[in-house]
């Protein structure tokens, strides 16, 4: 059975710093991309960021460009996202992503992603 599991989630206030993991496991996605999407209350599920399979190519939301960076472990099927300098407005559900896709390019659209995380809570007080 494949599994995302999203945590590092939580409270945190404006200007500081958390570390989302994405553990996956029943399959291997070492040579599928990956990606983050969040979904704020009332919103649409918007992409966040997105890696390649080796890592070496990377994109984000102009929203989060700068302040997050997306990286990866292939060794501990891993994906990880660095938020620094959170601001209020990127409080949301974080969701990761897999693209089936085998060494597939880096994509911001939703319907390329074919596995899901159940997803984890950001909030960022003001």
């Amino acid at each position: 059975q494949v599994q995302l599991v999203e945590s590092g989630g939580g409270l945190v206030q404006a200007g500081g710093s958390l570390r989302l993991t994405c553990a996956t496991s029943g399959r291997s996605f070492s040579t599928n991309a990956m990606g983050w999407f969040r979904q704020a209350p009332g919103k649409e599920r918007e992409f966040v960021a997105a890696i390649s399979w080796s890592g070496g190519s990377t994109y984000y939301a102009d929203s989060v460009k700068g302040r997050f960076t997306i990286s990866r472990d292939n060794d501990k099927n891993t994906v990880y996202l660095q938020m620094n300098t959170l601001k209020p407005e990127d409080t949301a559900v974080y969701y990761c992503a897999a693209d089936n896709r085998r060494l597939g390019g880096v994509t911001t659209r939703e319907n390329q992603y074919d596995y899901w995380g159940q997803g984890t809570q950001v909030t960022v007080s003001s």
